[in-house]
């Protein structure tokens, strides 16, 4: 009877998280299959979720409206440039903050969390002025080096760090390893699951930021994908059909990205929680 009772009841909970997941891929499941739909059948009433009439040409009209593989490569140069370089910077500050012992370590560490709490808009007008003086207006580079450190990328990378017992990185010293040799073959192999997630999360971020390359770029050929599907957006109407599956085409990396790192994601859910 409790082994019947205990089937019921994962079989309810399974049921229940299916259902909740399907009901928050519903939009994205939505976007996917309207965007082969012709123009005409997306104001249907009432509407329909499979399309009556499946189309490529939507593709088509997405992959040519003005400059997409010049899109397409901008954003993917911004957003693996500053995944690598958050990375290396990040991890950097977190192997201090986590493994070596100074004064003001604690405040320090507090003082970069502390400016998760100040919004890119308060910064937005330094931060530029700063670039123009730098000559990194309309450039790529401008929108990569300003957010590539960030203190949740420390935080993240910190916390897991400290879960590193110390004692190996006291036998590479007896042995002779530099700090640096301890930092690239010791610190970073062992945190592949939080380098990993912290991947993950900077490249979509990067790849999905629309306000930072609006404000520094201003000419068409260093337009990124997000600037592009915002330029879609007409005037006096919208060409949905196009925008649609445009939409569903700078969906691809951010899902090819994560199926790559998925496994070292996951790993670090349960790890890391070590409190400094």
């Amino acid at each position: 009877m409790n082994k019947t009772r205990k089937r019921q009841t994962r079989f309810l909970r399974d049921a229940l998280v299916m259902g909740l997941a399907l009901l928050f891929l519903m939009p994205v499941i939505w976007v996917v299959l309207s965007s082969f739909k012709p123009n005409a059948e997306l104001y249907l009433v009432p509407p329909t979720l499979f399309p009556k009439e499946p189309t490529l040409a939507n593709y088509q009209s997405a992959l040519t409206v003005g400059h997409f593989a010049t899109y397409t490569w901008n954003s993917f140069f911004v957003a693996t440039m500053s995944t690598l370089i958050a990375l290396l910077t990040n991890s950097m500050a977190a192997f201090a903050l986590a493994k070596y012992r100074f004064v003001g370590r604690q405040a320090l560490f507090l003082l970069t969390l502390a400016t998760i709490m100040i919004p890119l808009q308060v910064i937005m007008v330094p931060i530029f002025l700063v670039l123009r003086n730098l000559g990194l207006t309309d450039s790529l580079w401008g929108i990569i080096i300003p957010p590539a450190a960030t203190p949740t990328g420390v935080f993240l990378l910190r916390q897991y760090m400290l879960s590193i017992p110390d004692e190996i990185l006291e036998s590479a010293r007896i042995d002779g390893a530099s700090e640096w040799g301890i930092y690239w073959r010791i610190i970073l192999p062992l945190s592949i699951p939080a380098l990993a997630t912290l991947a993950i999360f900077s490249f979509t971020w990067r790849w999905n930021d629309f306000i930072w390359p609006f404000i520094v770029i201003s000419s068409e050929q260093k337009a990124t994908l997000q600037l592009a599907l915002a330029r879609l957006v007409g005037q006096f109407g919208v060409d949905w059909s196009t925008l649609l599956a445009a939409t569903v085409i700078t969906l691809l990396p951010m899902l090819m990205v994560f199926l790559l790192l998925q496994r070292y994601f996951l790993s670090n859910l349960t790890a890391g929680s070590v409190k400094g």
